[in-house]
Order: C-alpha cells, then structure tokens, then sequence
C-alpha cells in the first residue's frame, strides 16, 4: 500500500495540507498502537507498521521536494541514492557561484553571502518556473512520462541548490 492509497488521495506532486492534515489525525487515531493492547500480537504488529507508514506518509506530504520524489520512485523514475547528470551549464553556473561563495565566506563578507543567497532564490524559481503547471497540474494517467522527467530534473538541480544553501548555514 502507498501512501496516497493509505491516506485515501489521488496520486500527485502537491497535496491539499487540510485534507491530509485531517486524515493523519483520523487515521493515528485508528491505528494507534495503545488502542491494541488487548489485541493478538499480529494485529498489534499491524497497528504498529500501519502507525508507522501514517507517519512516514504524513512527513512526506508536507515536504514538496519529498513528495516530488516519493512520486517519482513510484513512477519508477527514480531510484534510492540514483547519480543523476545534471546538465553542463547548469553545473558551469552552479561551480561559479560555489566559487563565489568561497570568496565571500574567507573574506567574511556577510553583504556577498547574503547576495548569494538571493541569487540561488533566484535560480529556484527559475528551474521552478518550466516545471510549474506540471506539478501543480498532476493527473494520474494524464500526465506523461517526459513530463515527469522534466520533474526529475527540477528536483535534482533543487537538490544540488539546496546543498549549496546548507553550506552557508
């Protein structure tokens, strides 16, 4: 069972948080592992797995980039720990402003680092942008193949900005 067929929602890149926020508090309730005490030990060790998978699913659902993966894996576009290439000028940029960021970071130059931060916002609405009515649009069945591997590509390069960000920090 996936999370969207646990939490009873149709397969997509973005969730409506009330509605799943309202099923995770349904479904702890249902299967919280307290409620089972009197139960057999499978049906205990079901209630705990299934408590556990809501969990999982809930965290899931409210992160984009996670939810954005955990679709793709379903999919079969993504596999655990996958070497992605990124495309060569997306890396010739990304390798100017880590050498940038080395700059400004040994000369403490907190006025450049926060430049940079805004530059690599900048380039998350960037990547975002072609990628947009994609995730915002998602359709089971609907939407295709090379569709999702543009997502792909968005998350990956997210990722790789991401990284950079936590290096500031």
């Amino acid at each position: 069972m996936n999370y969207f067929e646990l939490y009873n929602i149709p397969v997509a890149l973005t969730v409506n948080a009330n509605a799943v926020k309202k099923k995770y508090y349904e479904l702890s309730r249902q299967f919280h592992p307290d409620f089972y005490s009197n139960a057999t030990e499978q049906e205990r060790e079901e209630a705990l797995e299934k408590s556990s998978l809501v969990n999982k699913a809930f965290k899931t659902f409210n992160n984009n980039d996670e939810l954005i993966k955990y679709v793709l894996q379903l999919k079969g576009l993504l596999q655990e720990e996958e070497k992605y290439n990124l495309p060569n000028d997306f890396l010739m940029e990304m390798l100017e402003l880590n050498e940038a960021l080395t700059d400004a970071k040994m000369d403490d130059d907190n006025e450049k680092i926060a430049t940079i931060k805004s530059q690599i916002s900048n380039f998350k609405s960037v990547i975002y942008e072609p990628v947009k009515a994609i995730i915002e649009n998602y359709k089971e069945g609907i939407t295709t193949k090379e569709e999702l591997l543009q997502v792909k590509a968005y998350y990956f390069k997210k990722k790789y900005l991401n990284r950079i960000l936590d290096g500031i920090e």
